[in-house]
């Protein structure tokens, strides 16, 4: 966490230690307080609703806990392959499967962010980017799968780390696939004066 001596006016409503990075690469002084929400989908529910919803909830319930009196800043991020969502892997077999499954194919990370501000306002944005796998063989699957990187990542890996080489093409934002898109981050910050 940034440690700098200034008050933060800002929490962040995550235990990524990537969107922690990614703040303070943007100079974003904050603390933070982990959300504690159910996270599971909604029946009939789109997947632009249900990653802005969880973006949203998880600063609001952050915002409702006693002496929070900062901004909060909640995110979330989603793979959508054929179709299907893909959140973070239950256990290995599941990050099996899900890399299986995005191996040779093009796929979506939505990165939604949502800003609830000490009078309860609210800003969202939401960040699609669309990512490329080459083929993925059975053997590097079970060797990225035995690295553990895949195990707190949605849609099992982390751009940031070792499945880096088996992507070969990426349209949209790097950040918004590591989980906090800076662009639009940036953008609802400076809005609310947090960020210069």
């Amino acid at each position: 966490m940034n440690k700098t001596a200034t008050t933060p006016r800002l929490i962040l409503a995550s235990s990524s230690p990537r969107r922690w990075e990614l703040l303070q690469q943007i100079g974003v002084n904050y603390r933070v307080i982990v959300a504690d929400i159910d996270e599971s989908i909604r029946g009939g529910e789109s997947h632009r609703d249900y990653v802005c919803r969880m973006a949203r909830e998880k600063a609001l319930e952050v915002h409702r806990r006693d002496g929070v009196v900062e901004a909060v800043l909640g995110a979330d991020t989603t793979v959508l392959v054929d179709g299907r969502v893909l959140g973070k892997p239950v256990d290995r077999e599941d990050a099996m499967g899900m890399l299986g499954s995005l191996s040779g194919k093009t796929h979506e990370v939505w990165s939604a962010v949502a800003l609830v501000l000490p009078d309860g306002k609210l800003c969202e944005r939401l960040n699609i980017t669309r990512v490329t796998f080459s083929e993925l063989d059975s053997d590097w699957i079970e060797s990225y799968c035995d690295s553990d990187e895949p195990m707190d990542k949605a849609g099992a890996y982390g751009v940031q780390g070792i499945a880096a080489q088996k992507i070969s093409r990426m349209e949209g934002s790097y950040s918004g696939v590591m989980g906090l898109p800076l662009h639009e981050t940036a953008e609802i910050l400076q809005q609310a004066d947090i960020l210069n």
